[in-house]
């Protein structure tokens, strides 16, 4: 049974188990070892007695150990060596064979320069290295890394120039680098780079003109980026580039119009932009857009009417936009939208006829909208809409006739209605309604009597 045992986890372990201790140096097969949170003495026994020569995957997360056992030199096999939180850890990169292809984790202010000896390795995972001030020069000749991760160095206030020659990199993480102001022009030399991830780089000031050259880039992200105050003209440039996420980026004035030159983008995420005041007529040439957040962009007072030529909108989100006073008529010709959300929109003060073209709209949102004041008789020709939510409209006194028309609407929200005296006689046609909230409606003095044709109900 020894020799076939291909995976053994000592996790928390202080004491080697007396059965291992009987049977040192038979764990041939051995592929798999965990010794998370295991005694540095646990550490060192075990490995320095095993035969691990076919070991693939180690894990020493959290031991406190100050030196990597000796007989790790002899794990000519080893793929994955996990050292992240080995907080004690003094050197580790010079006692590794050379040319294993490793993923390495691991918390240390500097890292040895022979480490870019492992020019094999397609994984370099320092997540969390809190007190990493600088990456050495050498790594740019890491030319097979395909993945870099390092996120949480928090006193990482820079990148080589060499990080240009990291011809393979694929994913850049990046996250939580709080100390970091910029990066390095050569970053637009990584044309397999498919995802940058610089979400919570408070102290960014700005990107590089050439991240335009990043052909390959599929998903960039800037959220919480605070100091962030614009965007180069040459993001245009990333034709492949699917996701843009700039979430609570609020000192965002403003998008360049070369942004109309993504024609893969598929989300666009502006929510918490609060500084953006307009998007520029050119969105209108975002073919593929399917999602587009705008939540919590309080100074947005009005969309281009170019927005209505986004015809794979599906899902177009507005809440707490509370300067926006209108919707452009030309949103009717949005074909694909699904979903259309503006609660607590407290400047809007009616919707655009055009809304009824919207044939594909299942939900739509107005909680919360205290300025609106009627709904459009053509909401009736939503036929697809499915849920309709009005609550806290404190200024809509009535409903439309029309809304009977609904045919698939199933939940048909009217909490805190206040201002609401009666329901329309023809609400019984609701056939497929099947949840209507009317709490808190204090003037509402009673039903019509067709409230019983309600059989979903």
């Amino acid at each position: 049974m020894v020799n076939i045992l291909e995976g053994i986890s000592f996790k928390e372990c202080k004491v080697l188990p007396s059965f291992f201790q009987n049977h040192s140096n038979e764990f041939h097969s051995l592929r798999l070892l965990d010794l998370t949170k295991a005694s540095p003495n646990m550490v060192e026994n075990f490995i320095q007695n095993q035969n691990l020569n076919n070991l693939r995957w180690l894990c020493l997360r959290e031991c406190m150990i100050q030196k990597l056992p000796n007989n790790l030199l002899n794990c000519s096999h080893l793929q994955v060596l996990h050292l992240t939180k080995c907080y004690g850890l003094q050197m580790f990169f010079d006692i590794l064979n050379q040319g294993h292809n490793m993923l390495i984790c691991v918390d240390m202010k500097e890292l040895s320069p022979s480490f870019s000896k492992l020019n094999a390795l397609l994984e370099l995972n320092l997540l969390g290295c809190s007190t990493l001030q600088e990456l050495p020069t050498s790594i740019g000749q890491l030319t097979a890394l395909q993945n870099l991760d390092l996120s949480e160095c928090f006193s990482l206030k820079e990148l080589p120039t060499s990080i240009g020659q990291l011809s393979a990199l694929q994913n850049l993480h990046l996250n939580d680098c709080r100390s970091l102001r910029e990066l390095p022009t050569y970053i637009g030399q990584l044309n397999a780079l498919q995802n940058l991830d610089l979400n919570d780089c408070s102290n960014l000031q700005e990107l590089p003109t050439s991240i335009g050259q990043l052909s390959a880039l599929q998903n960039l992200h800037l959220n919480d980026c605070f100091n962030l105050q614009e965007l180069p003209t040459s993001i245009g440039q990333l034709t492949a580039l699917q996701n843009l996420h700039l979430n609570d980026c609020f000192n965002l004035q403003e998008l360049p119009t070369s942004i109309g030159q993504l024609t893969a983008l598929q989300n666009l995420d502006l929510n918490y932009c609060s500084s953006l005041q307009e998007l520029p007529t050119s969105i209108g040439q975002l073919s593929a857009l399917q999602n587009l957040h705008l939540n919590c962009c309080s100074s947005l007072q009005k969309l281009p009417t170019s927005i209505g030529q986004l015809s794979a909108l599906q899902n177009l989100y507005l809440n707490d936009c509370s300067s926006l006073q209108e919707l452009p008529t030309s949103i009717g010709q949005l074909n694909g939208l699904q979903n259309l959300e503006l609660s607590s929109c407290s400047s809007l003060q009616e919707l655009p006829t055009s809304i009824g073209q919207l044939s594909a709209l299942k939900n739509l949102c107005l909680i919360c909208c205290s300025n609106l004041q009627k709904l459009p008789t053509s909401i009736g020709q939503l036929s697809a809409l499915e849920n309709l939510e009005l609550s806290s409209c404190l200024n809509l006194q009535k409903l439309p006739t029309s809304i009977a028309q609904l045919s698939a609407l199933q939940k048909l929200r009217l909490n805190n209605f206040s201002s609401l005296q009666e329901l329309p006689t023809s609400i019984g046609q609701l056939s497929a309604l099947q949840n209507l909230e009317l709490l808190s409606c204090s003037n509402l003095q009673e039903l019509p009597t067709s409230i019983h044709q309600l059989s979903a109900l």
